[in-house]
């Protein structure tokens, strides 16, 4: 009998759909989508007031399993990724063991299928255990489903290794998720260099240590010709970098997430472990340049670099705080606060940035869309519901997030995964 979703306003990127149509779901896919359906359904979900998207897919998530579960699981991180309307999650390899083979990508998939409420794709490492001295079995690792190699959480600092790594990238048809950090020039730097860092009396990081890395990555992928995203862009010259490398038709993409399209240095008022992430919160300039970058085109995806922490690793000064911010529960409602009721993204934007880009760059060609015959992933969100964030409901194990007590607008309201309701809001 399946689902019906009446009276919504679906916005679908791929056929450009963007008004008021009923949505019929039968099994694990989306049958119909069309004005008045009046086909019977075990399940009617009236979504009159809300917009019905394609599930978001994050690129850039931190699920911490294996080996790190007294932050995050597979379970936990699955329950945050459906409340914030994420059906699909790409998980980053820095765990414990770090996911460098073939078996531990299959392994996670397949405990994934049990153990999680939405998609999860594990990315591989390009190096073994992240070492960068040897390259990860990259070739294993893209016959298990890995979609793509990164180092995340740092750069592979030698050249000359991530080149061979991008030659097989390449080779096996994945791509390259560039964490841009020249670990050379950190120095200790632990929120951006300026001189709210000089009245907190803590070190910087400069824009440099991400954009002499983006400026490397993506000559070395002009030269391999390998598919390259650069994760998290803070900068303004990493946009710059980005405009440049597509202007000679080069295949690179780059992600913005929330916090740094949100709040800016001048917004770190003490020194609170809660605002230490990597890349650090910039200055106006960056963040004005960034919102631009997504408003044009240049940026092509919102990830959320979701990054759970105990309490205790994060309560305490910004010099020794682990880095990280949570992400998953809060994205859409920030993305629409603060881009689309600021008109500097229209909801067909938002749609893509958090759907059908991230499908296509992953090669999900039959997720992404609200539109006849493809997997209904599915998410009814509300524009209307303004409330406070509040930390203390979050599903994920990660409480670590600035944005706590933000007031901000639209709430997801259903998440469908393969055609099952993961979540409904209370």
């Amino acid at each position: 009998m399946g689902i019906l979703i009446k009276n919504g306003h679906v916005v679908d990127p791929l056929t450009g759909r963007d008004g008021r149509f009923d949505v019929l779901i039968e099994g694990s896919r989306i049958q119909k989508v069309a004005e008045g359906l009046a086909d019977e359904a075990e399940k009617v979900i009236d979504a009159a007031g809300c917009y019905v998207l394609p599930g978001f897919i994050d690129l850039h998530v931190h699920l911490r399993d294996p080996g790190l579960e007294y932050k995050e699981t597979l379970e936990t991180g699955g329950k945050a990724a459906a409340r914030g309307g994420v059906t699909t999650v790409c998980a980053m390899p820095n765990t414990k063991p770090v996911v460098d083979d073939g078996e531990k990508v299959a392994d996670i998939h397949r405990r994934a299928k049990k153990e999680c409420l939405v998609n999860v794709i594990q990315i591989g490492s390009v190096t073994k255990g992240q070492l960068g001295e040897e390259l990860s079995d990259i070739e294993g690792m893209a016959a298990a489903g890995c979609h793509a190699i990164s180092e995340d959480g740092k750069s592979v600092m030698n050249a000359s290794l991530y080149r061979k790594g991008m030659k097989l990238a390449k080779e096996n048809g994945i791509s390259v998720f560039a964490h841009c950090e020249d670990i050379t020039m950190v120095e200790g730097g632990v929120m951006n260099a300026d001189e709210n860092a000089a009245r907190l009396h803590l070190k910087g990081i400069t824009n440099s240590v991400e954009d002499v890395i983006a400026a490397r990555d993506i000559l070395l992928a002009k030269e391999t010709g390998v598919r390259l995203h650069l994760c998290h862009c803070s900068t303004a010259d990493s946009v710059k970098m980005v405009a440049a490398a597509k202007k000679e038709g080069l295949s690179v993409t780059g992600e913005v997430c929330p916090h740094h399209f949100v709040l800016t240095s001048d917004d770190i008022k003490e020194d609170d472990g809660n605002y230490k992430m990597n890349p650090p919160l910039r200055g106006r300039a960056d963040v004005e340049a960034l919102r631009e970058g997504l408003k044009n085109g240049i940026m092509d995806v919102i990830s959320t670099d979701h990054a759970p922490h105990a309490a205790e690793e994060k309560n305490k000064s910004m010099a020794q705080a682990a880095f990280g911010i949570v992400g998953l529960e809060t994205s859409a409602a920030l993305t629409y606060t603060y881009l689309v009721k600021q008109d500097i993204l229209s909801m067909m934007d938002m749609a893509e940035k958090m759907s059908y880009n991230p499908s296509k760059i992953l090669g999900l060609l039959e997720r992404g869309s609200i539109s006849e015959g493809k997997i209904a992933d599915v998410v009814v969100f509300n524009p209307n519901r303004t409330y406070r964030i509040d930390k203390e409901t979050f599903r994920s194990k990660g409480k670590n997030t600035p944005f706590d007590g933000f007031e901000v607008s639209g709430e997801v309201m259903y998440t469908l995964v393969d055609g099952e309701v993961v979540y409904e809001a209370v």
